[in-house]
Parts: C-alpha cells; sequence; structure tokens
C-alpha cells in the first residue's frame, strides 16, 4: 500500500475544507446572511487557488486531489445556485439550467462506465469559461445582497454569459459523449 506524505495531502486537506464550508454558505443564505455567505464564498474560493498553486507548484498533486477538487467545486457551485434560487435572488430556470447540466455530465460518466467505456475526464475551455462566468455571477448577487450594491449591469452580463456558456459546454460533452459512446459494439 502507497502512504501518501503529509505535505502531498495538504491540498487535499484544504479541498475538504472547502467542501466542509458548503453547509456554511447555504445556512448563510437560508438565514438571510448573505455578508457571512459572501465572506465564506471568498474563503472557499481563496482556498481553491491555494490548493491549486500548491498542487500545481510543488508537485503535491495526487488522484484523490484531481478527484476531491472538481467535487468541491460542484457541491459549492450547485449549492449556492439551488439558495440563491429557492431564496429567489436568481432566476429559477438558472438554476435548473445549471445543476441540469452537471447531472448530465455526471450520468453520462456512469453510463459510459457501465458500459466499461470510460470517458477520459478533461475539461472543455469553455467548461472553464461556464465555472469563472458562475463563480462571478454567484460572487455578484451574493455581494450584492450582503452590501446593498447595486449589480447591474454586471448581474445581468454574468447572467446571459453563464447562460450561454452552460448551453454550449453542455452541447459539446454531449457531442463528444456520443462520439465516444457510438464506438461501442452491439450485443450479439
Amino acid at each position: 500500500m502507497k502512504c501518501m506524505s503529509l505535505s502531498n495531502s495538504i491540498p487535499n486537506i484544504i479541498t475538504i475544507g472547502r467542501i466542509l464550508l458548503v453547509p456554511v454558505i447555504v445556512w448563510a443564505i437560508a438565514s438571510n446572511e448573505m455578508a457571512i455567505a459572501f465572506a465564506v464564498f471568498v474563503i472557499a474560493g481563496v482556498s481553491d487557488a491555494v490548493d491549486g498553486f500548491l498542487a500545481k507548484r510543488f508537485n503535491m498533486s495526487s488522484e484523490l486531489g484531481a478527484l476531491l477538487d472538481p467535487l468541491a467545486d460542484k457541491a459549492l457551485l450547485v449549492s449556492i445556485y439551488v439558495s440563491l434560487g429557492i431564496w429567489g435572488a436568481i432566476p429559477r430556470w438558472l438554476v435548473i439550467l445549471v445543476v441540469s447540466r452537471d447531472i448530465m455530465i455526471v450520468g453520462a460518466v456512469i453510463i459510459s462506465w457501465l458500459f466499461g467505456k470510460p470517458v477520459p475526464m478533461k475539461p472543455l475551455m469553455v467548461s472553464k469559461l461556464n465555472t469563472v462566468a458562475q463563480v462571478g455571477f454567484a460572487a455578484v448577487v451574493l455581494g450584492a445582497l450582503g452590501f446593498d450594491i447595486e449589480p447591474a449591469p454586471y448581474d445581468l452580463i454574468l447572467m446571459i454569459s453563464v447562460t450561454l456558456l452552460t448551453l454550449v459546454s453542455v452541447s459539446l460533452y454531449l457531442i463528444e459523449w456520443t462520439r465516444h459512446m457510438s464506438t461501442i459494439e452491439p450485443r450479439r
């Protein structure tokens, strides 16, 4: 059994800490403590940057980290979008779009795994841009609610960006997945 040194697990510990911040942000939004939600969201964002920097710069990356980091990002963003949608701060159709995209991607990965044709996990550039837009939109909404700041026109620009990038991203992933899965031989 290969043992991971403590120094190599530091980015993973930071990532697990980010996952543990998710219920705090959900609580803050549900309790109308938007300034707290914004502050915790900023802490989560900084922790994401720190664990990524440590993993890359000091060669502390691991297989566990490669799985945990996107899980932490998705848990954080989906939780914030659902909470803000329930609270009425962002349109519910946008919440449905963002969450549905992630469900479709996870479902496609599971189906390909069940068929013995695992899909290589490599994020597309449009998905990275989508994540940036999602983070930016969440930050603007939380900041506006937490500090009584007028978010216009940034909220609208970011909402349109999230919508378009989410649609393009899920379309490209589904096209790639369909190509990948089309090589499966029918059972006889």
